[in-house]
């Protein structure tokens, strides 16, 4: 590795932490500057080398999985952990796609002339440096050095103990490749140690660290929020429902179901709830009930849902409050689209949600009064993805309501800045 190499302890103190975040600082300043073809160039090569190291890296993600497993981890977990082949490879055709994707900084947001000739323009900028917490999924790893480099920012970023073999040997190849293409030494790093004492100094290095980002379970995400004294880009669990209108498609309804529930359940824009309308629970529930029984979920379901097969759990208002990332499945029917909102209203994380209908004043209403994230007519949640939206990778999916919404790619990560152009002028 080219950089510096952190030893990584599981303790860190506070000035270890403060001296990796102002290098981070050092290197914000540079990065700010350089133009879209020297970023872009080391993109390229940071994907080529985590190929050309393939193997190397799936041989320390082997021992961050073979760790979690011997320590009882679910399987979810796990598989969140995991890499393979066609994962890592995945992780680097996102690079390349970020290297492909328009250059955010110095984008004219608005510009216009003042009747005393000032010529005044909001350009987009970095952030400066973007601390990222998350909890296993080493492909954040990626991800997140991605779009911070091309966004212009340097990232400082703090995995989970239960990656750390995974993201030590990431970060080294995506750092060497970066300084290699013209970056500046420092502008990719590992936060130095995985306990929680040292991220509690990450949040604490106000003004060498710009914002933090928190990506993982609800209780990392609570426990950055509440105590960070840096800027927090809050994002969500995802307590994902799809609700089924009385004009939907039954057989698409289905799909959407299936497909957002099954297809990878350990992820955030899972489908964890289940709406029908009353109208077609009669013919919707039998399928729907036995059709994710073949694929091994468990439903927790209201009176009508149990009616209809034993093996459906009473749910409660745990069950509606829940993030299952597993196969199980909260459902309820429901007498209308307004029963349906006012639920949603009231257990919903406000990261997705969507419906399935044939009536477009029906999907306008929910639309309208659905206040998440993002909201879906007639698509599987899966798709509230950064890589889905074009933007490459995400750095997360946001559910609060500043300046970053949803999945967050290029843009999210800049902020803007004034810019006025005189010839003289004062003011009077």
């Amino acid at each position: 590795m080219t950089g510096r190499a952190l030893s990584t302890p599981a303790e860190a103190t506070e000035d270890e932490v403060r001296a990796v975040a102002q290098r981070a600082r050092q290197a914000s300043f540079e990065l700010a500057a350089l133009n879209r073809g020297v970023k872009d160039q080391a993109l390229h090569a940071m994907a080529g080398a985590l190929e050309a190291a393939a193997a190397d890296l799936l041989e320390a993600n082997a021992a961050d999985v073979a760790a979690a497993r011997e320590s009882g981890t679910a399987e979810p977990l796990v598989d969140r952990l995991a890499l393979n082949p066609d994962r890592l490879a995945a992780m680097a055709q996102g690079l390349r796609e970020i290297a492909a994707l328009p250059d955010p900084v110095g984008e004219v947001v608005r510009g216009f002339t003042r009747p005393n000739g000032l010529q005044v323009q909001q350009l987009r900028v970095p952030l400066g440096v973007l601390a990222v917490v998350y909890e296993a999924r080493p492909n954040v790893t990626v991800d997140a050095a991605g779009l911070a480099l091309k966004s212009g920012n340097a990232s400082l970023l703090r995995g989970s103990a239960s990656a750390i073999s995974s993201n030590r040997a990431l970060v080294a190849v995506l750092s060497e490749a970066a300084v290699k293409a013209g970056l500046p030494e420092d502008a990719v790093q590992l936060a130095p140690g995985t306990d929680r004492s040292s991220v509690t100094h990450l949040l604490r290095a106000r003004g060498l660290v710009d914002v933090v980002i928190p990506r993982g379970g609800a209780e990392l995400i609570r426990y950055v929020v509440e105590n960070s004294h840096v800027p927090v880009i809050e994002t969500g669990t995802g307590n994902v429902h799809i609700y089924v209108d009385a004009e939907a498609d039954l057989e698409m309804a289905e799909q959407i179901v299936l497909n957002a529930k099954t297809s990878r359940p350990s992820v955030c824009n899972a489908a964890e709830s289940l709406l029908v309308h009353r109208s077609v629970a009669a013919e919707f529930l039998p399928r729907i009930v036995s059709a994710l029984h073949e694929r091994g979920v468990l439903v927790h379901g209201d009176a009508y849902f149990t009616a209809v097969d034993p093996s459906v759990r009473a749910a409660t208002d745990h069950d509606w409050q829940t993030e299952y990332l597993a196969l199980e499945l909260a459902a309820r029917v429901v007498a209308d689209v307004d029963e349906a909102i006012s639920h949603i209203r009231q257990w919903s994380s406000g990261h997705s949600e969507a419906i399935v209908t044939r009536n477009l004043d029906t999907a306008r209403r929910f639309v309208s009064r659905v206040d998440s994230a993002a909201v879906l007519v007639n698509a599987s949640t899966r798709f509230i993805d950064g890589a889905e939206f074009g933007f490459g990778a995400e750095i997360g999916i946001s559910t609060q309501k500043l300046h970053a919404r949803g999945p967050m790619g290029l843009t999210e990560l800049t902020s803007t800045k004034w810019v006025v152009f005189g010839d003289g002028q004062i003011r009077g």
